[in-house]
Parts: structure tokens; C-alpha cells; sequence
């Protein structure tokens, strides 16, 4: 009898206990006096065999069953993650009123709602989260005004002048991208993780020369001139000769300056105009509008949508062409990377390219042409699968790996840039850094599915 009364007690206990972790998983999510009384369920589902790390997650506004939200409506949670507790007094005192109080059920998320064309209503919910191999993971949007939660940003995006003319910069911690020459990447590689390009425009520093003022910003890692630096777009309008393209700097109007790395001034030439979409805190985009393009051969306009994302060394580029108007059949889009000049290694599969090589970093305007060499310097582009990307190697433009892409019926494409060195804090081996960029190609093309379980009510 003692023993039946002993066994009904341990399961009395388990059952109290098993009930205790589903409700800690499905209870109610409540930060400091905020207990929202409106949900919406989530489930992510990852369709790879991989762990995914800071992984990207976007839905659109029309996803969503309740649209009507304003940017501090929601709360998105993760009942998977410890719940933060209440800060001390002095972490209170430095924060003041916004700063997140102690959670219940789970732990919030730095997200961002972005109004990407301008109207005033958001278009996209973005947020990052780890999700391990064929996981199906909840995540629960609290809707409701709160406007506690101060968002450490990961990403910036920026526009300053730089030696005379404004250049766009983004960057994540690890590596950022800037538009020296007006269309063509230049790559900035970090040393720590550091966010650094407002101060880089702020008090104008020398890409090369910021170590001067700290050693944790790094220094410019590409040489572009005549190449197809970190990044850019062009068109094969002769794909029958494989080492002719057009690009937007090299024009027949370009062609008579004395810098043939420049166009002429924009009422005769291909202009460009940039704007800052987003700036943080998990992602942040720069737009690039180029205009009057007249390659010889054809009429061009179009936009880039540069994208950069917390804790990840890559920048994507949705491409989108407003006039396009050739004056011959079979042209094809593309886009392509410079070559590293002490180029070591490189590795072509399908849709990817890597460049791995020892690079001589040095000022080209520097009176005393100092200069040293950097172990490992790569490069990568990745042109996303459903485009059917077609690799040719450019002799041209100081040597390049580019890809052909047939023309789609919306004028549009996307790809992805990758950059990392031997001084930077991840990916600083060619091991690492090919490693990362095949593993993140499958991601590119297998992105997390999301899935709405239904809006949820107390």
C-alpha cells in the first residue's frame, strides 16, 4: 500500500513538473508590467540539415493576419530563450525608463519594422534568430504599445562626405561596404567587431590610414581601380565575346577623360544618387540609383538595394532595372568580383565564385607609399540559384570572376557579396571563410519558412 501511495506521489510530481515546462513554453510572455492580451503565433521551420546562426527572418506586412500595427506594437518573443531578469538599480539608472524590465516566458527579440517604399506604413518585419537543423520553432508576436526595449545596433548605414564627394557606406561589426567609385564596392575590413563608417565621414579618416586612431577599425582591404572591386553590376551585350561587357563608368562619353575610372559630369554621362533605406538596428540597406546610362550599345537605368545584417560578413543586392532598352537581342545581365591579385586560391561551383589571396595593402595617395601585406584577403559573390547564373572568368578590367544571368521578366535579380581577412575577428582563415560562404549559399537559397498559426486572445 505504502509503496502504491510512494508511486502516485511520483507521478503526481512528474505531472506537476512536465505541466510546469509546457506552460513556461506556451504561458503568456509578460515584461515588467506589460502583459499583452493579443498574440500571433509563429512556427519557422529550417528545411536544412544545419544549424543556422543570426539567421534572417522577413515577413511582409501582407502576411500578416493583423496589419493595422504601428512600429511599437509589437513584441516578438522567443519562448524557447531564458527570460531576462529585473536590472539592477544601477543598470536602471544609466538606462532610465526604456530599458527592459524583468520577462516572464521567454526573452524578446531586437527586431526592426521597415517602411521600404516610403509611404508611411511598414512593409517589412525583420529579426534574426538561431534555429538548429530541421528545427520547427515558435516564436509569438505580442501585439500592444511598448516602448521599453533599447536595441543594441549590429548594423549601420550611412552617407558622408569623404575626400570631396559623399559615399555610401554599410557595414556590419566584422566588414563594411563603401561606394568609391560610384559604382563598384570598395571592401573595409574590422579588426574587432566595431561599428566605425559615421565616424569614418565625421572627421574624414584615410581608409588606410584609421588604424592611427584605433586599431579595432581596421582599414580598407580592396583595391578596385579599373576592377570589379568587392561588387558591381554590368551587362554582356556581346555575350558572344567573352571578355566583353558594359559597365556604368565605362562609357564612350567616359572613354574621352583622362581618368577613365570616372564618368564625365552627369549632364552628359552616367549619374548616380544614393539613399539610406534603413540604418539598424538588426539590418540595414543603402539604395544606389543609377541613371542616364548610354553604353554605346543601349539605355539604362537602375537600382541597387544593398542590404547588410547583424553578426554576418555578406551584403546582399536586389538589382532592379526602371529602363532598360537595348538596341540589339540576346543581352544578359551581370555581375561579378575582382580577382585577388595574389591570388592563392579560388573555388567556382554553380552559382558561387570565391577569391583567396595575399593582398598589399597601401595608400595610393600616400607621399611615402607605405604599404604592407595581409596574409589572406577573400572575396565571394554568390548569384542566387532561381536565376540560373552562368560563371565566365573576365580577362578584362584587371581580371575578374563574374556570372551571365538571362534576363528576367521583371528586370530584376540578386546576389550576394562576402569579404573577410586574416586581421578580422571571424572568417580570418580560407578555410573559415569558404567554409562560411558555402554553408550561407545554401541558406540564401533555402530561406526559413514561416508559418501563421493564428492570432491568439487571453
Amino acid at each position: 500500500m505504502q509503496l502504491y501511495k510512494r508511486l502516485n506521489l511520483s507521478l503526481m510530481l512528474l505531472l506537476i513538473f512536465t505541466a510546469g515546462i509546457a506552460a513556461a513554453q506556451s504561458g503568456w510572455y509578460t515584461e515588467g508590467d506589460h502583459a499583452h492580451t493579443t498574440r500571433i503565433k509563429l512556427t519557422l521551420v529550417n528545411t536544412l540539415d544545419i544549424d543556422r546562426k543570426d539567421c534572417p527572418i522577413v515577413i511582409t506586412r501582407d502576411e500578416v493576419p493583423l496589419k493595422n500595427i504601428e512600429e511599437m506594437g509589437v513584441t516578438v518573443v522567443d519562448p524557447s530563450l531564458p527570460a531576462r531578469p529585473m536590472p539592477s538599480a544601477e543598470v536602471m539608472k544609466k538606462q532610465g525608463g526604456h530599458h527592459i524590465r524583468e520577462e516572464t516566458n521567454g526573452q524578446q527579440l531586437f527586431y526592426q519594422m521597415d517602411d521600404l517604399d516610403r509611404d508611411g506604413v511598414w512593409d517589412e518585419l525583420y529579426f534574426q534568430t538561431d534555429i538548429k537543423a530541421n528545427e520547427r520553432k515558435t516564436i509569438y508576436l505580442y501585439i500592444g504599445f511598448n516602448q521599453r526595449g533599447w536595441m543594441e545596433h549590429g548594423t549601420h548605414a550611412t552617407i558622408g562626405s569623404y575626400c570631396h564627394h559623399l559615399i555610401p557606406f554599410w557595414e556590419s561589426a566584422h566588414v563594411g561596404w563603401k561606394l568609391w567609385y560610384r559604382d563598384t564596392c570598395d571592401v573595409f575590413g574590422k579588426r574587432k567587431g566595431v561599428l566605425m563608417s559615421n565616424l569614418l565621414c565625421i572627421n574624414n579618416l584615410d581608409g588606410y590610414g584609421v588604424s592611427y586612431t584605433s586599431h579595432d577599425y581596421g582599414s580598407d582591404i580592396q583595391r578596385v581601380a579599373e576592377t570589379f572591386g568587392g561588387g558591381a553590376i554590368c551587362l554582356f551585350e556581346f555575350p558572344a565575346f567573352a571578355d566583353s561587357v558594359s559597365r556604368p563608368r565605362y562609357t564612350p562619353n567616359a572613354d574621352k577623360r583622362e581618368n577613365k575610372s570616372w564618368n564625365l559630369p552627369p549632364m552628359v554621362d552616367t549619374r548616380y544618387a544614393y539613399e539610406v533605406v534603413v540604418n539598424g538596428p538588426v539590418r540595414s540597406m543603402i539604395k544606389a540609383r543609377t541613371m542616364n546610362w548610354n553604353s554605346g550599345s543601349g539605355f539604362y537605368e537602375l537600382e541597387q538595394l544593398y542590404t547588410v545584417y547583424t553578426n554576418q560578413s555578406y551584403s546582399t543586392c536586389k538589382v532592379n532595372y526602371t529602363k532598360f532598352f537595348p538596341l540589339k537581342d540576346g543581352v544578359m545581365f551581370g555581375c561579378g568580383i575582382r580577382k585577388n591579385g595574389m591570388e592563392f586560391e579560388s573555388y567556382q561551383d554553380g552559382n558561387i565564385a570565391i577569391t583567396m589571396g595575399h593582398d598589399e595593402l597601401s595608400d595610393p595617395d600616400d607621399p611615402d607609399g607605405k604599404s604592407y601585406v595581409v596574409d589572406f584577403v577573400g572575396n565571394a559573390l554568390v548569384v542566387k540559384d532561381m536565376y540560373n547564373p552562368q560563371y565566365r572568368y573576365l580577362k578584362g578590367f584587371g581580371g575578374n570572376h563574374t556570372f551571365r544571368i538571362p534576363l528576367t521578366d521583371d528586370l530584376s535579380y540578386e546576389y550576394m557579396i562576402f569579404a573577410a581577412w586574416s586581421e578580422g575577428a571571424v572568417y580570418n582563415t580560407p578555410e573559415l571563410f569558404k567554409e562560411y560562404v558555402i554553408k550561407t549559399e545554401k541558406e540564401y537559397n533555402n530561406p526559413v519558412k514561416v508559418r501563421f498559426e493564428g492570432v491568439e486572445r487571453k
